[in-house]
């Protein structure tokens, strides 16, 4: 753990922090039954339908952890107009999310996961989304819209999943407007849609993408992460080609490794107790990441609290949330 760091103080600050969230947003709907049989018609479980459920996914789930952290967070994103987005939009909005930049795209469906859970298994995922680029009159709008609300931010976290909302010129146009602000940018990157972070406060890529980033061929993970020698040369050249000032790799069950120019790489151990579901952890640990930076951790600390939180989530099912109490009564246990 970090030494001399009031973490009550620094969680209290994220409530004053207003961090705008841009990216591809995503409605992820669970369908809940039970299997008695098979199909008559073809040898496939015949899934009685028991309850559906609605969660916030993609960039509007980083933005639904960041609400959870404490902060007042603002979305920029494409939705159809269907009830995929409707239902997505009401469910931010009641969580308290500013969704005034949840722009209608009449020309696409919301993009919409569905997976249906039979005996607590997952039987099937249905995915309906497009990822061809928004029209250049929305991509204008939605550059316009970013330039206006970027001054008034604390942060800027971008979440590419390549559905057609950021593009190479969208994303330097807007880290050149956070830079002029003196705002803090961050990205989780997409191994399906290669941008250049050039010059951001700070990425976090897993490590399969961390090497892909890095044009490396993948290695097996080694027990030690400081003893990794191709997740450090990955991590060193990350840091060289980018730019980008924290490049924290995320690590699953061997935690995290933050690197930072002219400074050793630095590990985080992981914080999971219990891993029940590692879904939307990715989410989570950049939401911590750039909330701590934002209430003046150093980036190394930040790092930590990013592993706390994501270690609660990834306790719980679905795409869940940490909350600073939460993460005190964590923080409070290693302390005893």
């Amino acid at each position: 753990m970090p030494p001399r760091v009031q973490w009550k103080a620094a969680l209290s600050r994220f409530s004053k922090l207003r961090v705008f969230v841009v990216g591809d947003v995503m409605l992820d709907q669970y369908v809940f039954g039970r299997v008695s049989r098979i199909s008559p018609e073809a040898p496939v479980p015949v899934v009685d339908v028991l309850e559906d459920r609605f969660f916030p996914g993609g960039a509007s789930n980083v933005a639904r952890n960041l609400r959870s952290l404490g902060a007042k967070v603002a979305v920029l994103g494409i939705l159809g107009n269907d009830a995929a987005g409707r239902t997505l939009s009401r469910t931010l909005r009641a969580q308290g999310v500013d969704v005034s930049g949840l722009l209608v795209d009449d020309a696409r469906p919301t993009t919409l996961k569905t997976r249906v859970i039979a005996q607590h298994q997952q039987v099937v995922r249905f995915d309906r989304e497009s990822r061809r680029a928004i029209s250049p009159k929305l991509a204008a709008q939605t550059l316009a819209f970013a330039r206006r609300a970027i001054p008034r931010m604390d942060a800027v976290v971008f979440e590419d999943y390549g559905k057609g909302l950021i593009s190479q010129e969208f994303l330097d146009i807007c880290a050149a407007e956070a830079k002029r602000a003196r705002v803090p940018v961050f990205a989780d990157p997409n191994m399906h849609h290669r941008l250049d972070y050039d010059g951001l406060t700070g990425i976090t890529p897993n490590r399969m993408e961390a090497f892909w980033l890095a044009g490396e061929a993948a290695t097996d993970p080694a027990a030690d992460p400081l003893r990794d020698r191709p997740l450090l040369a990955v991590g060193e050249k990350l840091l060289a080609s980018t730019r980008v000032e924290n490049v924290l790799i995320t690590l699953g069950e061997h935690g995290m490794c933050l690197f930072r120019a002219g400074r050793r790489p630095h590990h985080i151990p992981t914080a999971a107790q219990e891993v029940f579901d590692v879904s939307g952890a990715g989410d989570t640990a950049i939401s911590a990441f750039a909330l701590g930076m934002g209430a003046g951790l150093d980036s190394a600390a930040a790092a930590f609290l990013a592993n706390q939180a994501a270690g609660i989530v990834v306790g719980k099912a679905g795409t869940a949330t940490a909350s600073p109490t939460e993460i005190l009564a964590r923080l409070s246990v290693r302390t005893r």
